[in-house]
């Protein structure tokens, strides 16, 4: 059975993964994006919360659930991407979710010093 335990390192990591997600999104909202601030703080803290529970799962490899959310999240940012005619729209938005994910990921696992 899993124990969750929230201990101030993990409110500190879910605090940190939505001022994050705050700033990156309140960009994006600021520049009418179709990725805006609840969009960001909703992946930030997807990605450091899934993290964070693979941990605590004590699952013999961590990269099979990194490797699910870099999937997952791959997805979303596709669904972002728009093709009008000659030109496409949304790649900015797509890679930022990824890179999103990919920060939110390095905070769930406390690599953030």
């Amino acid at each position: 059975m899993l124990e969750f335990d929230l201990v101030y390192a993990d409110l500190v990591k879910v605090g940190l993964a939505v001022i994050c997600g705050s700033i990156i999104g309140f960009e994006r909202e600021y520049k009418n994006k179709s990725a805006g601030l609840r969009t960001m703080i909703l992946i930030f803290l997807g990605s450091t919360i899934f993290t964070m529970v693979s941990q605590k799962a004590g699952v013999t490899s961590d990269d099979r659930i990194a490797a699910n959310i870099i999937t997952g999240i791959g997805f979303i940012g596709a669904g972002v991407i728009f093709k009008d005619g000659l030109s496409v729209k949304g790649l900015t938005t797509a890679s930022v979710i990824w890179v999103v994910a990919s920060i939110g990921m390095l905070i769930g696992i406390g690599n953030y010093n």
